[in-house]
C-alpha cells in the first residue's frame, strides 16, 4: 500500500446556489444541498438541467452568481480552485499526450513546486495504489480508456483532496468497460474513504454507484435521497418518468406512479377494478417481456408499461391489439406531488 494518504473526507455544503447567466437564465437556481462527509453522491439528470454547472462551481472553474459552497463549515466559495481541498477529474480524461502515466500524474505537484525527486515518487506511489505502476512510462496512446482512466484518477489524488469531482468520467468508455470501471470508482471511494460528487445523465449509473442521489431538473432539485428511495417513491412526476420503470396515471385522488414490474394485466372482462388498455408492443427481454399498452383512462398520451416474468408470459401470452384490463394493489401506488 502506497503512503501517499488523501486527507480526511469532508462534507460540502451549498447554500442558495444560484448561477445566472447575462442573459437572465438560471442554470443553477437558488439550491441547497448537503453532501455527507465520505459518501458518494450523484448529481443526475438531463442534458441542461444545472448538473455540471453545479460541479464546476464547487470546483472553482464557474463563478457562482449567488449562494455559498462550504467544505467541512468553510466558506469556499470565491477561493481559486487549487485552494479549495478538491480535485477533478474531467470527462475527457485531459491528460497531457506527451507526457507518460508518470509524468501527467507528477505535473501537479511540479506546477506547486514540490521537487523533482519527491513529485516522481508521490507520482509512483499513486499509479502503484490504482495499479498502473508498471505502466508509468507509457504515453496515453499506449494505454486503453480505462488504463487512461486510471491515471486521470491518480493525477487527481495528487494534491490530496478533500473531495473528489467527476464530471461523467465513464461517458467516453464502451458499455462492457462502463460496468467494470463504475465497480472501480466504488472500490476506490470506500478505499480512500474520500467524498466524491460525481455527475451522470445515466440512471444505471448513478444507482449502481451512489449514496446519495441527487436528482434535478431546469437548475433546481427535484428530488435527494439514498438510489432506493429515490426509485421506489418518486417525489414529482418528473422523478418517476426520468428514473425509469414507473407508470404515471391520472386518477380521481391525483397523479400515481405505479412500477411496471407491480402492473398486473389480466384478460378483458375479468373483475379487477382497474384501467381498460390495449396491447401495443411486446418485448422479449430474456428473463421477463415488457408490454407496451395504451390506456387512454390514465391520462396524458395514455402510454403505459408492464413488465412480466418470463413464466407468467408463457403461461397466458398476450398479443399486440389484445384488449386487456390493467390494475394494481393500492400499497403498490405511489401519490406525487406536482
Amino acid at each position: 500500500m502506497s503512503d501517499v494518504q488523501p486527507r480526511a473526507p469532508s462534507a460540502i455544503e451549498l447554500v442558495a446556489l444560484t448561477k445566472r447567466y447575462a442573459s437572465g437564465a438560471a442554470a443553477v437556481d437558488d439550491i441547497d444541498l448537503r453532501i455527507a462527509p465520505g459518501s458518494y453522491c450523484c448529481l443526475l439528470g438531463p442534458s441542461g438541467c444545472g448538473k455540471s454547472t453545479t460541479l464546476r462551481m464547487i470546483a472553482g472553474h464557474e463563478i457562482a452568481s449567488a449562494g455559498d459552497i462550504l467544505l467541512d463549515g468553510r466558506n469556499i466559495t470565491v477561493l481559486p480552485a487549487a485552494d479549495r481541498g478538491t480535485a477533478m477529474m474531467f470527462q475527457s480524461f485531459a491528460l497531457f499526450p506527451h507526457l507518460s502515466a508518470l509524468d501527467n500524474v507528477a505535473f501537479s505537484l511540479r506546477m506547486r513546486g514540490v521537487g523533482k525527486d519527491e513529485r516522481i515518487m508521490r507520482a509512483q506511489e499513486l499509479l502503484e495504489r490504482v495499479a498502473m505502476g508498471a505502466l508509468a512510462q507509457r504515453k496515453p496512446s499506449e494505454l486503453s480508456g480505462g488504463q487512461q482512466q486510471r491515471v486521470a484518477l491518480a493525477r487527481a489524488l495528487a494534491t490530496q483532496p478533500r473531495v473528489l469531482l467527476l464530471d461523467e468520467p465513464l461517458s467516453a468508455l464502451d458499455p462492457f468497460l462502463r460496468i467494470q470501471m463504475r465497480a472501480e470508482l466504488r472500490r476506490w471511494q470506500k478505499d480512500l474513504g474520500l467524498t466524491f460528487i460525481h455527475v451522470t445523465h445515466s440512471q444505471e449509473e448513478a444507482m449502481a454507484l451512489a449514496d446519495t442521489m441527487v436528482v434535478m431538473n431546469r437548475g433546481r432539485i427535484e428530488q435527494v435521497g439514498a438510489p432506493r428511495d429515490v426509485y421506489n417513491a418518486p417525489a414529482t412526476e418528473f422523478v418517476a418518468r426520468f428514473m425509469g420503470g414507473h407508470n404515471v396515471i391520472e386518477t380521481s385522488a391525483g397523479k400515481i406512479a405505479v412500477r411496471t414490474d407491480q402492473l398486473q394485466v389480466s384478460p378483458s372482462g375479468s373483475a379487477l377494478a382497474g384501467l381498460m388498455g390495449t396491447v401495443t408492443d411486446v418485448e422479449y427481454q430474456g428473463t421477463y417481456v415488457l408490454l407496451g399498452l395504451h390506456a387512454p383512462a390514465a391520462g396524458g398520451d395514455g402510454a403505459v408499461s408492464a413488465m412480466l416474468s418470463e413464466a407468467a408470459f408463457a403461461q397466458r401470452p398476450y398479443a399486440t391489439g389484445e384488449t386487456v384490463q390493467l390494475s394494481w394493489a393500492p400499497p403498490q401506488a405511489h401519490a406525487l406531488s406536482a
